[in-house]
């Protein structure tokens, strides 16, 4: 091309119909297509109607949401033996990509661009879509930067459909008019993606992750619609930033809400960073000449490396299905935009690199009818996107489970645990069958029981963060390190005479319950998914009573700090829900500990002495007359 022309003389000489820019295409060569909400549609339009004049070429695609004009060209593929290449598949149409399935080329997105800088996969043209020039000569990519800018850096020819509507995106994401050899002016909408719907297991999810990340954390999501679900439950977060692959109209209402400021990402510090847009017209209006938003190439934006460098990093993706050792897979459905190797592995690698990072996978737990498990004994021929010594955080609609470092029976009980109860025993007994768990297992009660999330709590006590939840099957061995753990009169209050040894039956009979009739409650301290327990609440129904039995053993070190009265009120508080009548306990005439909790409950007490020691019990349809403000202060 001639570069010694003022760039607008060269515009001026390099305008084209889209027709006449096509046929600078010839047979047998690459063609680029600038992918996602970025493709340039009238110049797709006309390379479709070329038609049988174009033969052998190959066509290269990052993502598609398989508008009328692409879906009608990779329809003629074989007639005009063309081949389709996705790098990294559009969900909108998944039965369409069936065709074209052996073209697929698996790489994480981080090295797309540098695969067409090095030429070792060569563009012969690419078709990209621009913002109009600047008074300098420089056009925006706009809504599609990711692998677009190094695809029209190295092509040998590149075609611009040039379009008033394309957002003028800051950050690197622009070419110069004097590097574009066709210029095709035409107007017209770009490519929109409405949100997606909301189902109760989604925003059950967002409940579950919203609990995971804390002020100040910089976020990665995925275009999913679990994902955005996670952004609408942070509404109480702040501080938070964004460094993702894409950006979707929840982030921008976030960033209006002014819960994403981007004031502590610890790298590149008040600016949204990403590669491309999808959304609605009002969010390419937002990114529009924006100063708090840069888009950059994947080769940046997905290097786990600089995705390491972020203040408390936290990836959310999607997977289609998580084997019971946590090798995960994700492809195309209609739950999701997308799917593909991508830029998942980048994300996950880069979180967990990342002081106080995390990586979550977000995992529906059936299929879209319910008929199957995406919780799976193992993933037969499905492609492996995350392995199982990356993956960590797993969330479904019953939980979250924290794998990393834990053994394969470890992880087969936690994925059990957050699989649908329908599929649980057959997991379970598919996981013995494979030997990932001893054929002395059980799942007790647990097999149908929902994990109560709303009986979770975060307390602070002496500095020290203590979190309180009902016990999941996953804690066994924690339960049975606690019982180990405890001073040897402690044993003795808990368990009335002298016991040196705390077997499975004694710790799975607590770690399994239903959490209606029978309920544990533990106290831990640590990191998610490697806390100790510190305290045990239990809670045993009486059937012939209607009353429920109250337990308690707390480690020496954490006795004395409100613990034990936060766990008796979460027992009374759910036994009173289920329709239990009243608690009952049995201590030691001496224990003052245990008799002074028990009676810190709203309700009158009635002692009795019996065999065992002391009878403690209350009933709920009774109440403690409260005494008057001013006496209650005194």
């Amino acid at each position: 091309m001639n570069t010694s022309l003022y760039w607008a003389d060269g515009y001026l000489t390099k305008r084209r119909t889209a027709e006449a820019a096509i046929q600078m295409i010839r047979s047998g060569q690459r063609i680029f297509i600038g992918s996602a909400c970025g493709e340039p549609q009238a110049l797709v339009r006309a390379l479709n109607d070329v038609g049988g004049q174009l033969t052998g070429v190959e066509i290269v695609r990052l993502m598609s949401f398989e508008t009328p004009a692409m879906a009608a060209l990779s329809g003629k593929a074989e007639m005009f033996s063309r081949n389709i290449r996705n790098i990294y598949l559009g969900a909108a149409k998944a039965g369409s990509m069936i065709p074209n399935r052996r073209f697929v080329t698996p790489l994480n997105m981080s090295e797309v661009p540098d695969l067409f800088l090095s030429r070792k996969l060569p563009i012969d043209v690419a078709l990209i879509q621009t913002s109009l020039p600047d008074d300098f000569g420089w056009m925006s990519l706009g809504v599609s930067v990711d692998v677009t800018l190094a695809a029209a850096s190295s092509a040998d020819r590149v075609i611009a459909q040039v379009n008033p509507r394309m957002p003028r995106v800051l950050g690197h994401s622009f070419i110069h008019m004097n590097d574009v050899d066709a210029v095709v002016e035409h107007e017209e909408e770009l490519v929109t993606v409405p949100p997606q719907p909301l189902s109760d297991a989604a925003l059950l999810i967002g409940e579950h992750i919203a609990r995971l990340i804390e002020d100040g954390a910089t976020l990665q999501i995925g275009l999913d619609a679990a994902s955005q679900a996670v952004l609408r439950a942070l509404a109480d977060k702040n501080d938070l930033g964004i460094h993702s692959q894409y950006i979707t109209d929840d982030i921008m209402h976030l960033y209006s809400m002014g819960i994403i400021t981007n004031r502590k990402k610890g790298l590149n510090e008040g600016k949204i960073v990403a590669s491309a847009a999808i959304g609605s017209a009002n969010l390419y209006e937002f990114i529009n000449d924006n100063p708090a938003v840069d888009f950059y190439p994947s080769n940046y934006v997905n290097d786990p490396y600089i995705i390491s460098q972020h203040h408390r990093m936290v990836s959310m993706n999607t997977a289609r299905a998580i084997d019971l050792t946590g090798q995960v897979t994700a492809e195309t459905s209609a739950r999701t935009y997308f799917t593909g190797i991508s830029g998942i592995p980048d994300f996950v690698r880069g979180s967990r690199r990342a002081v106080e990072g995390k990586s979550i996978l977000i995992l529906m737990s059936t299929s879209e009818d319910g008929s199957q498990s995406r919780i799976v004994p193992n993933l037969d021929d499905a492609a492996s996107v995350v392995s199982r010594g990356d993956v960590q955080y797993i969330v479904s609609e019953y939980g979250v489970v924290n794998l990393f470092g834990k053994s394969l029976q470890e992880r087969a009980m936690a994925m059990i645990e957050i699989a649908h109860p329908d599929f649980r025993q057959q997991l379970f007994d598919a996981a013995k069958e494979k030997g990932l768990i001893g054929t002395d297992r059980s799942l007790g009660e647990a097999v149908r029981a929902v994990y109560p999330v709303w009986m979770e709590e975060v307390m602070e006590t002496g500095g020290i963060s203590v979190t309180i939840r009902p016990s999941k099957p996953v804690d066994d061995r924690r339960i049975q390190e606690h019982y180990y753990g405890l001073e040897k009169e402690d044993v003795l209050s808990r368990f009335f005479h002298e016991k040196t040894i705390f077997g499975r039956s004694v710790t799975e009979e607590r770690s399994k319950t239903d959490y209606i009739k029978d309920l544990t409650i533990l106290a831990l301290v640590g990191e998610f998914g490697f806390g100790r327990v510190v305290a045990v609440g239990e809670s045993r129904y009486l059937s012939e009573l209607n009353m429920s039995e109250v337990a308690f053993s707390v480690n020496r070190k954490y006795q004395g700090k409100g613990i034990a009265r936060r766990i008796m009120a979460k027992l009374a508080t759910a036994a009173k829900e289920n329709g239990i009548a009243g608690l009952v306990a049995y201590t030691e005439l001496h224990n003052k500990k245990m008799i002074n909790l028990f009676k810190s409950l709203p309700y009158p007490v009635k002692s009795q002495y019996v065999s065992e020691g002391l009878k403690l019990e209350c009933r709920f349809e009774e109440s403690v007359q409260q005494p008057p403000a001013e006496a209650a202060t005194e």
